[in-house]
């Protein structure tokens, strides 16, 4: 099967498993010019399975790039009007989303911290309603990924570029399940099936507290909410549409409690943080927050992302993941979250998901604070997960359980 039929399996996979793209629907993607040719491919089946219309969001990160190295700060502290009422618009038509990824890691190297700082700020805070309606599953959403040259060969450094795009394009393909010979909406489904029951087991012990360790250092304890809702593969918008919001996935995740995570943690692979490889880097928490850090290289961009708001230096996910799975097992590193989270046990700093609290999606926020929830304008997933990895859940009656043994589900 040539390549571009697998793509055009990936492009059907994210309409119709993804965003599961509805009759009379609005479809948003969200595509850079790297990667214009799935975008091209997303539009039309979206189309083909009955959309209204799809709008294409366009950006360049080099054009991107070139902004905030000549901006001034105060133009990038400002969004304007038209975007937001754009963004608004779309919210109140119901539209979905479908976003490609392709990062261009190290191009915002050696760009002034202030000035990208400032300009996320600023975006943030001016389509926070986006960001709340995206994480409360008011609409579905979805992620997939699409290779560039710069970003291949970072995977690949000792392949041509041609190959080492080519190489990128397997690796993607394959973590996302579609292969020459499947039916990757089938394949999906009982892989969705595998995780809810994962979801259900956890669910039903209701942990109060679960204890992480391996010999790389990391010693913590994270408390989670009182009834705390595990979730992990397709998720149910409060309209009733199921859809999947990353693709690939393998994870199933909570929410820990603001104020309940104590111990130090050291992260297993480099963290893209606003284009930049945080790499080597530990956090050590006290009462929810980090107390101190270190990275070997580029600490100033960690300092940047713990400093971004007051809730970016607690935990918003707690998710476990099994050492012995698909991505893990290629022994790829991605140097992009949406794969190397789904290769690891991971955490996130910052805004937690409401659905992973009962009733948490129709709550009002201040209700959700009462209750343990971090809310914050970031969100960054980092991995610690390592094949020595121990897992210890206590339960509310104080029975310690073993939920993982070397790095992999014993339950």
């Amino acid at each position: 099967m040539a390549k571009e039929q697998l793509i055009e399996k990936l492009a059907e996979l994210a309409v119709k498993v993804g965003a599961n793209v509805q009759q009379d629907q609005i479809v948003v993607v969200n595509s850079s010019t790297e990667t214009k040719e799935l975008a091209r491919k997303i539009t039309l089946k979206a189309y083909e399975a009955g959309a209204k219309k799809v709008m294409v969001n366009w950006t360049d990160d080099y054009v991107s790039r070139y902004g905030l190295d000549h901006m001034s700060t105060d133009t990038l502290s400002t969004v304007p009007q038209w975007q937001i009422d754009k963004y608004q618009e779309l919210v109140d038509e119901g539209a979905c989303v479908i976003s490609i990824t392709s990062p261009i890691p190290g191009l915002n190297k050696g760009v002034d911290p202030k000035k990208m700082q400032t300009s996320s700020i600023a975006r943030s805070k001016a389509l926070s309603f986006v960001q709340d309606h995206m994480m409360s599953n008011r609409t579905q959403w979805s992620i997939v990924a699409a290779p560039n040259a710069v970003w291949a060969k970072r995977v690949f450094p000792d392949l041509e570029e041609d190959e080492a795009v080519e190489a990128l394009w397997d690796a993607i393909l394959q973590a996302s399940r579609v292969t020459e010979d499947n039916d990757p909406i089938q394949e999906w489904k009982e892989h969705n099936d595998r995780l809810l029951a994962h979801n259900k087991i956890l669910n039903d012990y209701q942990f109060d507290t679960l204890h992480f360790e391996n010999n790389l250092g990391t010693d913590i304890t994270i408390k989670l909410v009182e009834n705390h809702v595990w979730a992990g593969g397709g998720e149910t918008s409060t309209k009733g549409v199921w859809f999947n919001p990353n693709i690939p996935t393998e994870e199933n995740f909570t929410m820990p409690h603001k104020t309940g995570v104590n111990g130090k943690v050291v992260a297993t692979k480099p963290l893209n943080y606003q284009g930049t490889l945080i790499e080597d880097f530990w956090l050590e928490f006290k009462d929810g927050q980090v107390v101190d850090y270190d990275a070997k290289k580029e600490k100033d961009a960690l300092k940047n992302l713990l400093e971004y708001d007051e809730g970016s230096s607690y935990l918003g996910e707690i998710a476990l993941i099994s050492y012995d799975s698909p991505i893990s097992n290629s022994n790829i590193l991605f140097f992009n979250t949406l794969f190397d989270e789904n290769a690891s046990c991971h955490m996130a700093l910052g805004r937690a998901y409401p659905m992973n609290i009962e009733g948490g999606t129709d709550a009002k926020l201040e209700d959700l604070k009462e209750k343990g929830y971090n809310f914050s304008m970031a969100h960054s997933d980092f991995m610690f997960g390592s094949k020595d990895l121990q897992i210890t859940g206590t339960t509310k009656g104080g029975k310690k359980v073993t939920i993982f043994k070397d790095g992999d589900f014993v339950i």
